[in-house]
């Protein structure tokens, strides 16, 4: 169960994201499976929805051009003034032309280019229909003359007229009442497009006919236009625009178009009722077929769900990586008070017992006095300097650190902190050759007390990781506008995959061969912030087991430096100050 735990901890990214991922990969399949059935289907349900539309404008069209027709040819049945048969019939007085001109001039229908009325004379033999024309422009009735001279138009129109009447005629001969006195069309000549109702007196006989020829453009422009740009946005809101309405004639020919296209004329088709019923009229969409959009739909659709998905998982990941780190740091932070307390203690522990010795005076002797004088202010250089490390990583967190630029020579600090180190290098048994520049080196802009002290992390750094080998090399140099200081030891080296990480603050390389060395892991971190704040940078060249090489590169263009900060007078007497360049604290 420990083991488990522990594993848990150490992988909890990925154990995380695969506990997201695969009930979210199964949602999305889920997902994929029921927009694939929808794409089969929704063309099927678009087309339907477009019939719906196309049903809804032809109802509205109809319904309006049928009451206004009905309302044109109801004419009062007083207006016909005879019985049948009547031996003594004559048009003049079987039809009060004035009383049917005033109801057509009240009771106008845009979209008629010719009224009529007819009645059937009142005689037995021969019986004959006559049809009298009324023009709703002039609004006065026409006379033809029916001979052989007349147009051609006029005898098709007078054919047209007492054949959409016959049947009304024929029932006023045999006094048969009509099932429905509701007007009717007759469309066998396309030309000349009828409609005609019966006029019904009390007793619900048929005493006369009222009809009109249609004007099909007047529908077209004035009835089906108008009520295609009314429901269309309702229909269809966000794409009406795009909403594409046509007719086709009985010849498959196109007499009307709501707007230009190109292609198809419609992808689905609803029959006119009642009048113009050999029109077909068709929709289509601007830019796709239904199919087509479907396929859009689904991709859109799917897009819009993988995209939430990875989004969803992307917050998820930044999540769990959010906690891994914060768990790592929390071990960081933890391994970091135990070895600053080890450091802490292993310096107080010979200070203690250096200066019991002293106090009981079991030393003997002057030398040995100063050799136990000598080891402790070196102890406590070190713990100075440790807390100082920690004092200086404070306030580079909270972004207070300051720093005091001044021209300086970097070969003299560098040369002054190795004086300071001696002591250090000794009880460990370690030499340092010190190669310097042999044309000299320009002097730079520095603050002299922070370099010394990354220089001194640097060193103390090496003395740690250097195994077995008791050589450190420092060489200072110039090259490409820098002041370089490069410290080399002969060590353990650094993974290829650890050299930019040991810069992070509580970073320690996994070496097992370093896991006895203390340190609290912000030496390097120091130094890379101490560094950059002169404008400067710190590289690492390293190789397993041939040690690894630090090099600190100053610019020599002070330029761009900021300008001097003076310290508080806080931190100019600060109980530790930043003075002492004896340090133990650049772990790795």
């Amino acid at each position: 169960m420990s083991k488990l735990r522990e594993f848990l901890r150490q992988n909890i990214l990925w154990v995380g994201l695969i506990a997201v991922a695969i009930p979210l990969l199964a949602h999305l399949w889920l997902q994929y499976k029921s927009l694939s059935q929808l794409e089969a289907t929704l063309p099927y349900q678009r087309k339907a929805y477009l019939r719906r539309y196309l049903f809804e404008v032809v109802k509205k069209v109809i319904t309006t051009y049928e009451e206004q027709a009905e309302m044109t040819l109801n004419i009062p049945h007083t207006a016909f003034n005879h019985n049948y048969p009547n031996p003594d019939y004559t048009p003049s007085t079987a039809i009060d032309f004035k009383m049917v001109q005033e109801h057509f001039s009240k009771n106008q229908f845009n979209g008629a280019r010719l009224q009529f009325v007819g009645i059937i004379s009142g005689r037995d033999e021969p019986s004959y229909v006559t049809i009298s024309f009324y023009d709703p422009i002039s609004c006065s009735f026409i006379f033809h003359k029916e001979d052989a001279e007349s147009p051609d138009s006029e005898m098709q129109e007078r054919s047209a007229a007492h054949a959409a009447a016959a049947n009304w005629m024929a029932m006023i001969m045999t006094g048969t009442s009509p099932k429905s006195a509701r007007p009717t069309v007759d469309e066998r000549d396309p030309q000349n497009r009828i409609i005609v109702k019966p006029i019904v007196n009390e007793k619900s006989h048929v005493v006369g006919v009222a009809g009109m020829f249609l004007n099909d453009q007047v529908f077209l422009k004035n009835y089906l236009t108008p009520a295609i740009a009314e429901l269309a946005p309702g229909w269809f809101p966000d794409e009406y625009g795009d909403v594409i309405v046509t007719v086709l004639n009985h010849e498959d020919k196109l007499v009307f178009a709501n707007q230009k296209y190109e292609g198809k004329a419609f992808e689905v088709g609803w029959q006119f009722q009642f009048v113009f019923t050999d029109w077909f009229l068709g929709i289509r969409m601007r830019n796709m077929t239904e199919e087509e959009w479907s396929r859009r739909y689904f991709l859109t659709n799917l897009a819009f769900s993988v995209m939430t998905a990875m989004v969803l998982i992307g917050g998820i990941v930044l999540a769990l990586r959010t906690a891994s780190r914060a768990m790592k740091l929390s071990q960081m932070k933890a391994d970091f008070v135990s070895n600053v307390s080890h450091e802490l203690r292993t310096p107080l522990a010979s200070i203690r017992v250096f200066g019991e010795f002293l106090k009981l005076g079991r030393v003997k002797g002057e030398i040995k006095v100063r050799e136990y004088g000598e080891y402790i202010e070196t102890e406590s250089r070190r713990l100075t300097q440790l807390i100082n490390n920690i004092l200086d990583f404070s306030k580079i967190e909270s972004g207070q650190k300051t720093y005091q630029f001044e021209q300086a020579d970097v070969e003299q600090v560098v040369t002054e902190t190795l004086k300071t180190f001696e002591i250090v290098l000794e009880q460990h048994g370690f030499t340092v050759k010190l190669d310097k520049a042999q044309q000299g080196l320009p002097t730079v802009v520095i603050d002299s007390e922070a370099i010394a002290q990354a220089f001194i992390n640097l060193l103390d750094n090496a003395v740690k990781y250097s195994g077995d080998a008791t050589e450190i090399k420092v060489t200072l140099g110039q090259q490409n506008g820098f002041v370089t200081i490069a410290v080399r030891d002969f060590g353990i080296g650094i993974a290829s995959e650890e050299r930019e990480k040991v810069f992070e603050k509580f970073y320690r390389v996994g070496n097992v061969l370093v896991h006895d060395v203390k340190g609290s892991g912000l030496g390097l971190s120091i130094v890379k912030h101490v560094i950059e704040a002169h404008q400067g940078k710190v590289t690492v060249e390293s190789e397993l087991g041939k040690g690894s090489t630090f090099v600190i590169h100053l610019p020599t263009d002070n330029s761009s430096m900021p300008k001097p900060v003076k310290p508080s007078a806080s931190e100019d007497n600060s109980a530790f100050g930043h003075n002492l360049q004896v340090s133990s604290e650049a772990g790795r």
